[in-house]
């Protein structure tokens, strides 16, 4: 079992703090296994089993507890009688109805460590602000990182190049290293663990009765990976296959896929007015390879995959991420992390000089002095062009920069 490094690095310096530790994350990116590893980091540091209780909603084991009452009820029987600091960790706690007022009971105590994980954003948003204002911490957990890619690969490796284009075709979810790196293999899995998603974390939660309508508009959200898009151009494009729908119902669904956290919404930025724009965003998803598995793998949509996958980067090393719009120009990513900022653009290959200019133009026109790049698959390089780096995808995902 590989461990999770980046994200048990940042959970580690919480542990025994009075704020309850919220883990989310789309469904299979191994939030279950890390919480088993913050277990062992727990029994390294001597604290006795007797004083963790570890609940997984998805077992048979656990099926008794339904309610907030039962998830009290079982840490009152199985953990609160013991001495010391107790840890108390609920995988899926979104299953219990009314976990929150539970988990605030508890987190009450100052003896009760609590780290919850869950597959639906806005759930967490917000009965755990009602609830526990000032008290809780998010980390947001993605697919596997190219690093980590690799090192789930093992002895199986292949040269990196390899490596790199069947991690643009197959994503990141750590399960499909139990596969053979075969698609038709890889996607069947892939594709389950889709429409899982989609039965649970959006037609049953949300009482959908279009599912034909609400899969059409998921294979065009994925279609169009890293381009502009708005609720109703999305709405016209339906209506140009014969459905009828409204924006808001466009929206709507939408946002249930952003609280599965399938999709991620990127806003646009304005860089000369400054401001942040209400219309026109992108969307990128939680992995590249549930794209391929639902609508296919083109080649030449790898552009849209590249971007998406160096989003997902971004994020998981703890950047903010929004779309830079200078003039009629843009500038594919704009990350800031505290005091830090990147400007990022991503191209296939700079084959001509036109294409050069195009990437490289917009980044030397902002005016600031932030760290900027061009990301891409070229494999050779010359110089860098004033001040503006350029780096191969593998130095982008695998390097610091």
């Amino acid at each position: 079992m590989y461990r999770r490094t980046i994200y048990l690095d940042r959970i580690r310096r919480f542990l025994g703090k009075p704020v309850v530790k919220v883990i989310t994350g789309m469904r299979r990116v191994g939030k279950s296994y890390l919480l088993r590893q913050i277990i062992d980091l727990l029994r390294e540091d001597g604290v006795a089993d007797g004083n963790i209780l570890y609940i997984d909603m998805e077992s048979l084991d656990f099926e008794h507890i339904g309610t907030y009452r039962d998830l009290h009820a079982e840490a009152e029987r199985s953990l609160l009688t013991q001495p010391g600091t107790k840890f108390l960790l609920v995988d899926e706690v979104q299953e219990i109805a009314g976990w929150e007022r539970a988990v605030a009971s508890l987190a009450g105590r100052e003896d009760v460590d609590i780290l919850l994980t869950g597959s639906n954003a806005h759930l967490f948003s917000s009965e755990l602000a009602t609830r526990l204002s000032g008290r809780y911490i998010e980390f947001p957990m993605y697919a596997l990182g190219f690093r980590e890619y690799l090192q789930f690969r093992g002895d199986r490796k292949k040269d990196v190049q390899s490596e790199l284009l069947d991690y643009l075709r197959f994503g990141g979810l750590p399960a499909i290293h139990h596969f053979d790196a075969e698609a038709e293999m890889v996607y069947q899995y892939v594709s389950s663990i889709y429409n899982t998603i989609l039965l649970k974390d959006v037609v049953q939660r949300h009482a959908v009765r279009n599912v034909e309508l609400l899969e059409r508009i998921a294979r065009y959200l994925f279609d169009n990976v890293g381009n502009v898009m708005s609720a109703k151009s999305i709405a016209d494009y339906v209506k140009s296959q014969r459905l009828r729908v409204g924006v808001e119902t466009v929206q709507n669904y939408l946002g249930y896929f952003r609280e599965a956290l399938v999709a991620h919404r990127v806003q646009r930025y304005d860089l000369k007015g400054k401001r942040l724009l209400e219309i026109l965003d992108k969307y990128y998803l939680g992995d590249a390879g549930m794209r391929h598995a639902v609508i296919g793998y083109r080649e030449g949509d790898i552009s849209g995959v590249l971007e998406n996958v160096v989003f997902l980067e971004l994020v998981r090393r703890g950047y903010k991420v929004q779309v830079g719009k200078l003039g009629d120009r843009e500038i594919d990513f704009i990350a800031t992390r505290e005091k830090e900022r990147r400007y990022v653009q991503v191209a296939y290959l700079l084959a001509t000089p036109k294409v050069v200019e195009r990437e490289v133009g917009v980044l030397r026109d902002v005016p600031d002095n932030y760290p900027k790049c061009v990301v891409s698959m070229d494999t050779a390089f010359g110089e860098d062009i004033d001040g503006i780096r350029r780096l191969h995808v593998v130095d982008f995902l695998l390097g610091d920069w």
